[in-house]
């Protein structure tokens, strides 16, 4: 293996630029030519390369983002399109591909691997921390904390006008950002997609905090599969239980910002690890953080969503909101 490329794909997480900074770091140090990708799987149909060194990765790794840009590509849906991509890179010498994303660029990875024999290694981002065989995916960490800031100033306007605030937060298919962000910073209760919502209960834990003085309450929601969702919550608590509310949609804040300490750390083993795995052969794979440490998976495992963070801390969730 003599020159690689480095691609983020799907959606944007903080983190990304540390890890960009170690794989192209770690290739160069090891003699390999660095090639950046520029907007994800539609940067390789277009042939939108360009040659990394050192300066190219200097100083990015307190910025959000990704320097490379990232986009969706249909097109990679298609098996054409993904043997067109393959000869793109092979017609530019490359040997091996490192891709940034989620699930979804998983996917496109494993079968363009497959389907074209090519090495691929995969380094999880994704602020929605849903993908299997890792336990941690990187951006998760800055996307909740930025959520938790804004929560924290949210309920002195909570408490100030003396209201009931939700706040909804990332999270289309996973609970992982909203359990966190319900958990640390005390609100009252949790909604998520993956359970049915028990709104009469909610009223009255809300009542509940009401009559023994309580004067504000946050609620905490994921955003499921269309944003916006809060505000049909919000409606059936007026509606059906007099409770007035105001509602505040976090969105697209919580993708942006420099990344955190843990971002940055993570985010520059899994980068290490990449080019040494591709290095010693290993080329249909992902980085995964398990048990506190960065090891190198079959990509086969990392290629479902995963969203069992509200149940294994629902009862955590639910006894610290009394």
């Amino acid at each position: 293996m003599k020159k690689i490329a480095i691609m983020t794909s799907g959606g944007d997480a903080p983190g990304m630029n540390p890890a960009i900074r170690a794989v192209a770091r770690t290739a160069l140090s090891n003699g390999l030519e660095v090639v950046g990708v520029q907007r994800g799987y539609k940067g390789i149909l277009n042939k939108e390369f360009s040659q990394m060194d050192l300066s190219s990765v200097g100083n990015i790794i307190q910025r959000g983002g990704t320097i490379l840009k990232c986009s969706r590509c249909p097109e990679f849906h298609k098996p054409e399109f993904r043997k067109e991509a393959a000869q793109n890179l092979k017609a530019e010498g490359i040997d091996g591909l490192v891709v940034l994303g989620g699930d979804g660029s998983f996917n496109g990875a494993f079968l363009f691997s497959k389907e074209n024999n090519f090495p691929v290694m995969g380094i999880p981002c994704t602020i929605d921390n849903d993908i299997t065989g890792t336990q941690y995916s990187i951006g998760f960490d800055t996307a909740t904390q930025t959520a938790i800031e804004a929560v924290d100033k949210i309920r002195d306007t909570a408490s100030s006008h003396e209201r009931t605030f939700i706040v909804e937060v990332m999270g289309r298919s996973s609970s992982s950002i909203a359990t966190h962000v319900g958990v640390c910073t005390g609100a009252e209760d949790i909604i998520t997609s993956d359970k049915p919502t028990n709104y009469e209960e909610i009223a009255a834990h809300i009542n509940r905090g009401i009559q023994r003085g309580k004067t504000s309450s946050i609620l905490i929601v994921a955003e499921g599969n269309t944003q916006g969702y809060s505000y049909e919550v919000a409606r059936i608590f007026k509606e059906e239980h007099g409770i007035e509310s105001r509602v505040c949609i976090l969105g697209h804040i919580q993708r942006g910002g420099s990344p955190s300490a843990l971002d940055r750390f993570i985010a520059s083993a899994m980068g290490f690890h990449a080019i040494q795995g591709l290095i010693s052969g290993k080329h249909r794979h992902v980085t995964a953080f398990v048990e506190g440490y960065t090891e190198i998976k079959p990509m086969e495992d990392c290629l479902a969503k995963k969203n069992d963070y509200f149940q294994r801390y629902q009862e955590l969730a639910q006894t610290l909101s009394i």
